[in-house]
């Protein structure tokens, strides 16, 4: 059993809990927990959608400072790409997934959110990069995927600065999607999660490994990634079920089976 992570699932939604008071410090035990909590949701046939939650007060305040103090150059040089792996575990999840963010998230913290698809956050939060301020810099995607999301000068000026971003100008240049109060922020998730409960999950992972996948090569990469996702749902039981419904019914109405 999991100490300071875990996985529910209800209502076809899973919900990786973050679970290391007070602040949900991400040491490399949880760091651990963590990777295997989001692949056991990836290959959990119950779960359609995923939530990250850290609880009512934080979601996390970053990696435990105190660990990095006992490692040298040597060691983190073989641990810096697990580091990188694990902080960024939700990017591999072929479904969609969402960060609940309430407090801080800072650091780590942020770079797990930054693995979610969408991230929704009460208006008491402060996310950001602040990894300049220990004479580092962001180890588990935030120099990557900060940048792809809100571009490379916002990203630089939180990278150098490291200070602490609040929730409407984050929600403003692009860091979260949605302000909620916090008491609502995990209702909120909920929300957007129930929406792919029994949907095409097949049509839904393409739809992620297209988008993702076409980020990171040229245009014509990522039309070629695109054509070959599109045609391979072709032999989806889905597929022909969606059709079938949207002819014979209209839109919004297919049944899917997930096959």
């Amino acid at each position: 059993m999991a100490e300071f992570v875990r996985l529910e699932v209800e209502d076809g939604i899973g919900t990786i809990r973050l679970e290391r008071p007070p602040m949900n410090a991400l040491n490399r035990q949880v760091q651990t927990e963590l990777q295997a909590a989001a692949k056991e949701a990836s290959e959990r046939s119950d779960v359609y959608a995923v939530i990250v939650y850290g609880g009512e007060k934080v979601f996390a305040a970053g990696a435990d400072v105190k660990e990095f103090a006992q490692i040298s150059h040597a060691e983190m040089t073989l641990r810096a790409k697990g580091l990188s792996d694990a902080l960024g575990a939700l990017a591999s999840v072929p479904k969609p997934t969402v960060a609940a963010i309430t407090g801080y998230a800072l650091g780590g913290g942020f770079e797990v959110a930054l693995g979610c698809d969408r991230r929704i956050a009460g208006d008491n939060a402060k996310v950001g990069q602040p990894e300049i301020l220990l004479g580092l810099i962001p180890g588990g995607g935030g120099t990557q995927r900060l940048a792809r999301l809100i571009g490379p000068s916002k990203t630089k000026d939180l990278l150098y600065t490291g200070r602490f971003v609040g929730a409407q100008e984050a929600l403003e240049i692009g860091m979260v999607d949605e302000v909620v109060a916090p008491d609502d922020v995990y209702a909120a998730a909920v929300r957007w999660a129930k929406q792919f409960v029994n949907g095409p999950v097949l049509a839904l992972a393409a739809t992620k490994a297209a988008v993702d996948g076409g980020l990171d090569t040229d245009l014509e990469s990522g039309l070629k990634l695109e054509s070959h996702l599109f045609a391979a749902l072709f032999a989806t039981e889905d597929k022909k079920n969606g059709v079938e419904s949207f002819i014979a019914n209209g839109p919004g109405k297919a049944k899917f089976s997930g096959n």
